[in-house]
């Protein structure tokens, strides 16, 4: 069961609940994979739905990371996640949130 006071996230991938975290290793990891650009700008985009496809998979691998998964992006090209693109965008969403989410300040 994901833990939204935890900051947790939950995503079923090819018929598979995964709980997604951004800890700080995967926050780490998330700022590589994005290149260009930080934390704060990532938000940004979000904030005004002018993310990209890339932004959303590179929250969904972070989070997956920071849950314990040992996958890489490449692993997610042909999976079939819970509500498809929309799902996904929205996991992701939720995830970026949490992660910044003061505690005590709701789920």
């Amino acid at each position: 069961m994901a833990n939204p006071y935890a900051g947790e996230v939950a995503l079923v991938i090819d018929g598979e609940r995964h709980v997604l975290k951004l800890t700080l290793g995967a926050l780490a990891e998330l700022e590589a994979a994005l290149e260009t650009g930080t934390l704060v700008e990532l938000v940004e985009r979000f904030e005004s739905s002018a993310f990209s496809s890339r932004d959303v998979l590179a929250l969904i691998v972070a989070g997956l990371r920071g849950g314990g998964w040992r996958g890489q992006a490449t692993d997610l090209v042909s999976a079939r996640i819970e509500g498809g693109a929309l799902g996904a965008a929205r996991a992701a969403a939720e995830l970026l949130a949490r992660a910044f989410m003061a505690p005590g300040a709701g789920a």
